[in-house]
């Protein structure tokens, strides 16, 4: 019995201090900003994730990968190339976008989930998942005109429709969604590994590949690599230690025990958490709009989740 009960609530608890800690990666990732690329910035918060796993995982690391067959050897490079995009377009969405519309539309990766679950992990598409899929697109309508929408007790108003579609804003809300679907990728790819792969070994290799992929990207892009400030490097390594090698780890290990929807589920409390800390330390607080439309894309994942938690 005290076995069973481990099993199955130690995930959860572990899924709260990891809501915990990714929840200020935002934060960390706008301090960064003020100096440093958003490439770079993605390419040292994995660089520095691997780099500190290798004395404890590199030896285990190359012993079980050589036993693994091609296909999940692809799946782990899969994995680590999902996971490095997704950095990337996300990273990069925060300095076009707010970092509330930002963090609530790479949230709707559960959304990607449970779409192309049916066809990768063998679940069932259902009426839920469609509804709460069109929930999410209404909220992401939502989300993205309120750069140039507003809602107040004076009603509904707005400066530039036009421009709610083709400015900075929507773009990097768009390249926060495209975020989202790459991450629902990385989290589909998991699940699929992890019952053939131990947790040290998946993390360390999707974590390296990620590294490999974002410093070719760095040098693709003649980024410079060094001669950052000590503050911006303290930011970097931050974001590596807290929401990386803490946060990530905690969802990759709770992947072994629950569904990827169920993981996925346990994000939602990410948005909420970032407001909160981006209201105390940059005093950017949530327009009307981006709070209505915050509210159905989660409330969508909710629904679109919700018979795959119980499955």
């Amino acid at each position: 019995m005290h076995n069973k009960n481990e099993s199955s609530l130690s995930p959860i608890l572990g899924l709260v201090a990891g809501i915990f800690a990714v929840s200020s990666a935002s934060l960390l990732i706008r301090f960064a900003q003020r100096e440093a690329p958003s490439i770079v910035i993605a390419m040292y918060r994995m660089a520095i994730s691997a780099v500190v796993l290798s004395p404890f995982f590199l030896r285990k690391a190359i012993k079980e990968i050589a036993l693994l067959d091609k296909k999940t050897k692809v799946l782990l490079a899969l994995s680590g190339t999902f996971l490095a995009l997704h950095f990337t377009f996300w990273i990069t969405s925060l300095e076009y976008t707010t970092v509330a519309s930002s963090v609530v539309l790479v949230t709707t990766a559960p959304l990607w989930v449970a779409l192309f679950s049916p066809f990768f992990l063998n679940e069932k598409l259902n009426k839920w998942i469609l509804g709460g899929l069109a929930v999410s697109l209404i909220g992401s309508i939502v989300v993205g005109i309120s750069g140039s929408c507003s809602f107040s007790a004076s009603g509904f108003s707005c400066e530039n429709l036009k421009t709610a579609f083709t400015g900075r804003i929507f773009w990097g809300d768009l390249m926060a969604l495209l975020g989202a679907f790459l991450s629902g990728g990385y989290l589909m790819v998991g699940r699929k590994v992890r019952g053939k792969v131990s947790l040290p070994t998946y993390i360390y290799s999707v974590y390296s590949v990620s590294a490999i992929v974002l410093l070719l990207l760095v040098i693709i892009t003649r980024e410079k690599i060094t001669g950052y400030s000590t503050e911006t490097y303290i930011w970097m390594i931050g974001l590596a230690v807290i929401p990386q090698l803490i946060g990530h780890s905690v969802f990759n290990w709770a992947l072994k025990y629950l569904s990827a929807a169920y993981v996925s589920i346990s994000l939602l409390g990410e948005p909420i958490g970032t407001v909160i800390l981006t209201m105390i330390f940059l005093h950017e607080s949530p327009a009307t709009l981006e709070i209505i439309g915050g509210a159905l894309i989660l409330i969508g994942i909710g629904l679109a989740t919700f018979s795959q938690r119980k499955n």
